[in-house]
């Protein structure tokens, strides 16, 4: 939807940020409330998260909420200065006079500097858009499940207010139309420059038991070693206002400035009654690769692809998030730290997020007890059609104890890791099983072996998150493993029992099949005692309860794919 022409909005508006209600918390009671940025920093110790309209909109306002801290604090500068506000219940007493301070910054609609927008910002022919352009539960596409379909008409304030700093933070990429006084338009458009910023990232951040304890879990100290905070690093309501294009020789300068990245243009038009319609267009680009010096809410892999197109030496990548794994799968990339990450000497070739670097050093240094619990919360989005609609949104937690990411005692971590192993392991024998089975009586074998590792990575996912849980407590992990080894071998052992089963006569009386060793005659008995021993030699041949278990069989597997 499009308006023909640029409406001016009624002179008097207003909706100040720091007083009224707009951002979206669950109390620790359960019950959810709106708050104004006051009041979320005054209640943060009764409140326990973020609930807003989308995970991604949880990210991007806790970052929000971590630049003003930053700023309020100005640091803090090391360990030390930190220490001292996990200690103080009152440590965020000084946010009100910070916000009366930087008032006219935060109102939604002010006529010369509206929060996160460009007063004034209009297109060549004056349109004003559909709102669905910065509601993201709307996509140009196959929404999720909303019930504003076909399109946004109207937004309160409150709401609006949260969708302009997902903006900011997701936007989709594609052809945009292009803004008046923007040097970058062609034709009255400009091409495709990328995602918001967060759109880039896999996104991870740590969750206490409350908020006020999340917010300072992710304040990561200036002098925190391989993160870069330089001098002037400001937010971006201390910095002038954006034009309606890119701004000079803008670089990044530190966590303040990188959490309120402003990468697009943008403007709300409204009335008394609400905001009705948006002008949006692109704003400062920033490239990700090597930005791990600077952005601590990710993890990051090296990319030879971008190091031989730019003729680097070494180019890292943010990590995104696989939609089809669970965050337990990919704990190595949390857990393990930079001298595990590397061979030898050769760089490391995956980096964890420095936000769980910093919380390894507040667990190593004693300031945060052993069993100490933290939930690390993934979050993404997944982009498709030329990063122009977003296809999913990943949302994951994994509750562990602090001491998993202890830097000289890491037998925890270890033991952690290994026991997703012990289960990539056992499931991939399940999906063996489907596909002898598949092969046994002529059917094709990729969907029955994929159904097979969807059931077995789903029946592993809620006992491995409340075996890790409950891990940190455990005088000897090396025992724990033994026991999720036991846990995994009985569930995938259930699961193998039903599939043969499901394979009926026909998998009973079987048939003629090739293998390493020649021809073979597959049914469903030889296909359990392979299975069996897979299962077995997975998990360490040390937990069948069943006496005749083969495991030291001969080698007779077939020739299939691992």
């Amino acid at each position: 939807m499009t308006e023909p022409t640029d409406r001016t909005e009624p002179a008097g508006l207003s909706f100040d940020l720091t007083t009224r209600p707009w951002i979206a918390v669950q109390r620790l009671d359960g019950t959810q409330d709106e708050l104004s940025l006051r009041e979320v920093f005054a209640q943060a110790g009764d409140l326990s998260r973020i609930v807003g309209d989308l995970p991604t909109q949880d990210f991007a306002l806790t970052r929000l909420l971590l630049a003003v801290a930053h700023d309020v604090f100005d640091g803090p500068a090391d360990i030390e200065d930190w220490a001292d506000l996990w200690a103080d219940k009152q440590c965020f007493a000084p946010v009100p006079a910070y916000l009366d301070a930087h008032r006219g910054r935060f109102d939604l609609l002010h006529p010369q500097a509206p929060f996160f927008q460009v007063a004034g910002l209009r297109t060549g022919r004056g349109e004003v858009f559909s709102l669905n352009r910065i509601v993201a539960d709307v996509p140009n596409g196959d929404p999720f499940f909303t019930s504003r379909m076909p399109a946004v008409e109207r937004l309160g304030f409150a709401e609006a207010a949260r969708w302009v700093v997902h903006a900011h933070a997701y936007d989709t990429s594609g052809i945009k139309t292009g803004i008046e006084g923007d040097d970058r338009v062609k034709g009255g458009k400009v091409y495709p420059l990328g995602v918001g910023w967060a759109g880039t990232l896999g996104g991870v951040m740590a969750e206490g038991a409350t908020l006020r304890e999340t917010l300072l879990l992710n304040l990561v100290a200036a002098d925190t070693t391989d993160l870069r905070f330089d001098p002037g690093d400001r937010p971006a309501w201390r910095r002038p206002v954006c034009g309606p294009g890119v701004t000079d020789d803008r670089r990044v300068t530190g966590v303040r400035d990188l959490y309120t990245w402003q990468t697009r243009r943008l403007r709300l038009h409204a009335d008394a009654g609400g905001v009705h319609g948006v002008v949006l267009g692109y704003g400062d680009p920033l490239v990700p690769r090597n930005m791990h010096t600077r952005e601590p809410m990710t993890a990051w892999r090296r990319s030879a692809a971008q190091e031989k197109k730019h003729g680097e030496a070494l180019s890292y990548m943010p990590r995104e998030h696989d939609p089809s794994r669970s965050a337990w799968r990919g704990l190595e990339a949390l857990l393990a730290d930079r001298a595990e990450a590397s061979q030898g000497s050769d760089p490391a070739r995956t980096l964890r997020p420095q936000v769980l670097e910093w919380i390894a050093r507040l667990s190593t240094g004693g300031w945060l007890p052993r069993g100490f619990l933290i939930r690390t919360r993934v979050v993404g989005a997944v982009y498709g059609t030329q990063q122009s609609v977003i296809d999913e949104i990943v949302d994951d937690r994994l509750s562990m104890g602090v001491v998993l990411l202890h830097q000289q005692d890491r037998e925890y971590a270890t033991a952690a890791i290994d026991a997703v192993g012990d289960a990539d392991r056992a499931v991939m024998a399940l999906g063996d099983l489907a596909t002898n089975l598949a092969r046994a009586t002529g059917a094709a074998s990729d969907g029955p072996r994929a159904t097979a590792r969807d059931l077995g990575f789903g029946a592993l996912d809620g006992p491995y998150r409340v075996w890790l849980h409950h891990l940190a407590e455990a005088d000897d992990p090396h025992n724990q493993r033994a026991r999720w080894q036991k846990e995994v071998y009985r569930r995938l052992r259930g699961l193998g029992d039903q599939l043969l089963r499901q394979a009926g006569d026909a998998g009973w009386e079987g048939r003629m099949v090739a293998a390493k060793k020649g021809p073979v005659w597959l049914n469903s008995a030889l296909a359990e005692r392979w299975f069996r021993s897979a299962l077995s030699q997975a998990l360490g041949n040390a937990f069948s309860d069943d006496p005749s278990d083969p495991a030291q069989e001969p080698d007779l597997s077939p020739e299939v794919p691992a």
